[in-house]
């Protein structure tokens, strides 16, 4: 009987994935915090994951061959531009403490995202090993 990963390890793939891409825009901000008119970006992770849950349930079901893992277009989703609490007299949106802050607590989601697969593949490694 074959392992079906799609169905072993849930959301958490597509979610690290989504956190790394986050995880660059965050730093793609950083580093153009002094580029003048730099506008900042941010994906909305929540519902971007929305989307991806079904609507009953708290299970992923995968009922057709381009859902959950998507087509390049829903999990990477599009990205929002940030509206600034303080504006820059050269036309930069990017506060340094806020996308600092922002990046810090992706670190944070980010780790979670790979304890739940390693907790998954532990999970895994013991069916297999009949423990």
């Amino acid at each position: 009987m074959a392992i079906n990963f799609d169905n072993a390890l849930g959301i958490h793939p597509q979610a690290l994935a989504l956190r790394e891409r986050r995880s660059e825009i965050l730093a793609a901000n950083l580093a153009n915090a002094e580029t003048p008119f730099y506008k900042a970006r941010d994906l909305d992770f929540k519902s971007i994951l929305n989307k991806e849950m079904p609507i009953h349930g708290s299970s992923l079901h995968r009922t057709h061959t381009s859902h959950i893992q998507g087509n390049g277009s829903s999990m990477g989703g599009a990205l929002k531009y940030r509206n600034p609490q303080q504006a820059s007299l050269d036309g930069n949106t990017v506060e340094a403490h806020i996308e600092q802050g922002k990046f810090a607590e992706n670190s944070v989601q980010y780790q979670a995202s790979l304890t739940f697969l390693n907790g998954k593949f532990s999970g895994l490694r013991s069916a297999i090993r009949g423990e």
